[in-house]
């Protein structure tokens, strides 16, 4: 038995904040932040919106995309770094909005490779035979970590959330493999204490190494090639750093996903986004090799190949 996405949801708020405003109010421009990041644009949640509220409506779209109803989830994951308060934990208040009366739920806390760890664990239950239905859900709402007159991160993060059905699937389609890391040696460099503070120096010299490493150990670990990889859906934290991956896989421009300029810096929520978002514009089909990569403050990663469709 292979675990693979049965279906997919995604949420984002209306609220848009371009870099034109943040030259109102920062000592910045938008040549500087699209220069070096890549980002035009994020969303900000209003402050009664939370990463529940945003995990819910994702989840909802997920559920009808799979076509299965709550009540047929076995467990529900939450990977995220701003939960609604400390406990209970964002997976258990999903659980009970959603109706999800025989779904077991636990939060996951990786940071902006936490989507990768709940895929991850998610699929060791389905491929054991416990659960049939599992519902990963990496949701953030980074704004309300952020200090606004910190130009170095204020320019980064949005918020949003993505949703994935994991269920399973046909012995040629699913996930492959994944790799999962962290170093702690580095943790100092992205920390939260009252606000997000991040070493870009350091940061910038991991991501750009690590990326690349843990998206060519995937694809190894699954038995393939860089010549197999048909689409490449990294972490959109900085443009740069994504490209370096592309480049380790050998892939042109087109087979990479890039939102990083309409949502930011999402953390965990990043990858399925971005996911969700390529399926909808058509660039990912059924028999696809995909790989998913993602890095954050830990530090930590988590990479994954699989062959999309059920």
């Amino acid at each position: 038995m292979r675990a693979g996405i049965w279906g997919m949801g995604t949420y984002v708020p209306d609220n848009v904040i371009t870099n034109e405003y943040l030259e109102q109010i920062l000592d910045t421009s938008d040549e500087w932040i699209q220069t070096r990041t890549g980002i035009k644009e994020r969303r900000i949640a209003p402050d009664e919106i939370k990463s529940s509220h945003m995990s819910f409506a994702a989840a909802e779209d997920a559920l009808t995309d799979a076509g299965i109803t709550a009540e047929e989830l076995d467990m529900i994951i939450v990977a995220t770094v701003t939960p609604d308060q400390s406990f209970p934990s964002v997976s258990s208040m999903i659980q009970h909005q959603l109706g999800a009366v025989n779904a077991a739920a636990m939060d996951v806390g990786a940071a902006c490779a936490g989507y990768l760890y709940g895929m991850a664990v998610g699929k060791q239950f389905i491929e054991t035979g416990t659960y049939k239905h599992v519902l990963v859900i990496g949701t953030e709402k980074l704004s309300q970590t952020i200090n606004w007159e910190d130009r170095n991160t204020a320019v980064l993060f949005g918020d949003g959330s993505g949703a994935t059905v994991l269920g399973p699937v046909r012995e040629d389609r699913g996930i492959l493999s994944f790799e999962l890391g962290s170093d702690g040696s580095g943790g100092a460099h992205i920390r939260m204490n009252d606000y997000i503070f991040m070493n870009g120096r350091e940061v910038f010299k991991f991501a750009v190494r690590q990326m690349g490493e843990s998206c060519i150990n995937a694809v190894e670990k699954a038995g393939l090639t860089k010549d197999d990889v048909d689409f490449l859906v990294p972490h959109q934290a900085n443009i740069r750093i994504m490209e370096a991956a592309r480049q380790r896989l050998e892939l042109p421009q087109e087979k990479m996903s890039k939102t990083v300029d309409r949502y930011g810096n999402t953390s965990s929520a990043s990858v399925p986004l971005s996911l969700k978002y390529e399926i909808d514009q058509g660039k990912i089909n059924e028999g696809d090799v995909i790989v998913l990569v993602g890095f954050g403050a830990g530090l930590v990663w988590g990479s994954m190949a699989l062959v999309w469709g059920k």
